[in-house]
């Protein structure tokens, strides 16, 4: 039949444009595991990760995966000429990969700008909903290095092994994001099954009245996970996407089961089954948004530098100030931010991306032990100033952060900062600076030559 499948999740729903909600943080669960709890606490202090989309779907600047799913046509479909039905803009979006040849790729200068702007680690998409394996899978013929794909024969042509390298050789972690659809696989997505042409996010047929089908594709998932830890170096977390391919939905891919045969391998893998909670979401992802308030769970906000997650061409990104003062309010709040970047279809990082990386890195040098390796601290963000501590560390870091490049510079600061005070640094400078302690907070005097421009923020470390 050609009807549109019903959805036992009213959670599916709720999702729009592809942005989905995060669990709530009275429903996370803690893991007990020592190794991963020594794991969420490196997590924590790495503070800055450098997300990648990236696919076929870079040559014609649209958004990822989404267009191909019926169900989401209203909104992803809006860039589309369409002068072609459904049907046949579906066979030309998986034909993708016959003309994917990024000839100008360079890991080692993406992991070298990666360190010089500060990101502490990668996540990186292995495979979208669409199914292309950006890696050499043994397990499917729709990947980079197939006959059929014009880069096959380059000598980067497994993407995620020579970017993985390329990373890790500066000391930088590795989060395969993974997605547990797969639209392309047969297994998912087949048109003689109960749905006929029609596509949604999940299978095209329901899992419990075809047990046998569904245990292929969960076999298949298993593998591919299993090839990832395997075969791929270490692996400090497996990022993983479609949470509407979980029990609730009949969508069971006992992941469970395969997340802890893989940390037979790597024992510290975080695995991060985002907005689907339980044991296997070890961090919650706010996407495209910050929590109000301070969280005292692991979470990390994903967010784009320009206004898609995949390459869109002429895109405008945020400039060092808006980014930075994101990461401020997120640092504050207890998290990281995942800042993405989609890279370009030649292979290239696209030029405003560079230009805000390079003002993000010489911001971060200077002021960077503010935010690495911090935790929450109270009053965590009153009257516009922001607050970190080290971990281990009785310091206090207080951040004034302006808007603009015309913003007022005052001769004096209040920090709304209560505790016991016996000097203030003003890092950057690294000097002392007066203060005179109130009962309810603390004046600050800026030395002169810092009134004669606006500061990205002014930072003071608290001893």
């Amino acid at each position: 039949m050609n009807s549109e499948p019903t959805h036992e999740n009213e959670e599916i729903d709720k999702i729009k444009e592809g942005t989905h909600n995060y669990t709530a943080e009275e429903k996370y669960t803690a893991p007990t595991d020592p190794k991963i709890l020594n794991q969420l606490e490196w997590f924590k202090d790495q503070k800055l990760g450098l997300m990648m989309h990236w696919g076929i779907y870079s040559q014609i600047g649209i958004v990822e995966s989404w267009a191909l799913s019926d169900q989401d046509a209203d909104w992803s479909r809006k860039c589309i000429d369409w002068d072609v039905n459904g049907e046949e803009f579906k066979k030309q979006y998986f034909n993708l990969s016959k003309t994917f040849n990024p000839i100008r790729f360079e890991p080692e200068k993406w992991a070298d700008m990666a360190q010089k702007a500060g990101f502490k680690y990668l996540i990186f998409t292995t495979k979208h909903h669409d199914g292309f394996c950006m890696w050499d899978s043994k397990y499917s013929n729709y990947k980079v290095t197939a006959p059929d794909c014009p880069f096959h024969s380059h000598k980067y042509a497994d993407i995620c092994k020579n970017l993985f390298e390329a990373f890790r050789k500066r000391g930088l972690g590795i989060f395969a994001y993974f997605s547990k659809a797969d639209w392309h696989i047969p297994s998912y997505w087949n048109n003689q099954y109960g749905y006929g042409n029609f596509t949604w996010r999940g299978p095209s047929y329901n899992p419990l009245e075809k047990p046998e089908i569904w245990e292929e594709f969960v076999q298949f998932t298993h593998n591919q996970i299993k090839e990832l830890c395997t075969d791929y170096g270490k692996i400090d977390a497996l990022w993983l996407d479609a949470g509407w391919v979980c029990p609730q939905t009949n969508q069971d891919i006992r992941l469970g089961e395969i997340i802890e045969e893989v940390r037979k391998i790597q024992p510290w893998l975080l695995s991060v089954d985002r907005t689907v909670g339980g044991a296997y979401e070890n961090y919650i992802t706010p996407e495209q948004c910050i929590p109000d308030k301070p969280l005292n769970v692991p979470w990390e906000s994903c967010i784009t530098m320009g206004t898609s997650f995949s390459f869109k061409y002429e895109d405008t990104y945020k400039s060092p100030r808006e980014i930075i003062s994101l990461l401020v309010d997120i640092v504050a709040k207890g998290g990281n931010l995942a800042l993405n970047i989609g890279p370009q279809p030649d292979g290239r990082l696209p030029e405003g991306a560079i230009k805000s990386m390079e003002g993000l890195g010489e911001w971060l040098n200077v002021y960077g032990e503010a935010i690495y390796g911090t935790r929450i601290c109270p009053p965590y963000k009153k009257d516009d100033i922001a607050f970190t501590k080290k971990a281990n560390a009785n310091d206090v870091y207080a951040f004034k952060v302006y808007k603009n490049d015309f913003e007022k510079v005052d001769t004096k600061i209040f920090i709304p900062y209560t505790g016991p005070v016996s000097n203030i640094i003003m890092l950057g400078l690294n000097i002392p600076v007066p203060f005179e302690q109130k009962c309810d907070g603390i004046f600050v005097t800026i030395p002169d030559s810092e009134k004669k421009h606006t500061p990205i923020a002014h930072v003071f470390k608290i001893n």
